[in-house]
């Protein structure tokens, strides 16, 4: 079994008495498995060591789009702070083309954005699929408890 298996096994506070360590023994050994653990992520807060990094910035962008569209429509209040429609809509630029413009290339972004939180979507699934049928052919692969080791 490899070290960082086995240190994996044991979580952060043995990566952390590792880091210290190294430090002590000799101070670029401490710097290059500081730098190996947040490479990886396994202190949580290297580029890779969030699943959920993605996510999150959809997330984080929808919470603002839905925040400018309740801003652009008047909110709860009703009416636009802009001049927009009597019943909420959009403001008015007072050009036809340009707000038709403008109406269907925000149509055309929320529908983007819809295909690629579907696309995020099928890439974590396909991705917890292969890990799964990649943990299944190890288990089907590893021989029986109870069954004497193959001779050869």
């Amino acid at each position: 079994m490899p070290i960082t298996a086995k240190l994996d096994e044991f979580g952060k506070p043995a990566w952390i008495a590792l880091i210290v360590l190294g430090f002590m023994v000799f101070w670029p050994l401490g710097l290059a498995i500081l730098a190996f653990t947040l490479w990886s992520g396994r202190m949580g807060c290297g580029y890779y060591g969030s699943h959920d990094h993605w996510q999150r910035k959809m997330d984080h962008l929808q919470r603002k789009m839905d925040w400018m569209r309740s801003k652009m429509t008047g909110g709860p209040r009703g009416g636009s702070p802009w001049g927009g429609g009597m019943w909420g809509g959009a403001p008015t630029s007072g050009n036809r083309a340009f707000d038709e413009y403008r109406t269907e290339t925000l149509r055309r972004l929320e529908d983007e954005q819809r295909e690629f939180k579907d696309f995020l979507e099928r890439l974590r699934m396909a991705k917890d699929k292969s890990e799964f049928d990649q943990f299944m052919a190890e288990r089907r692969n590893r021989p029986a408890p109870d069954a004497p080791p193959p001779q050869g």
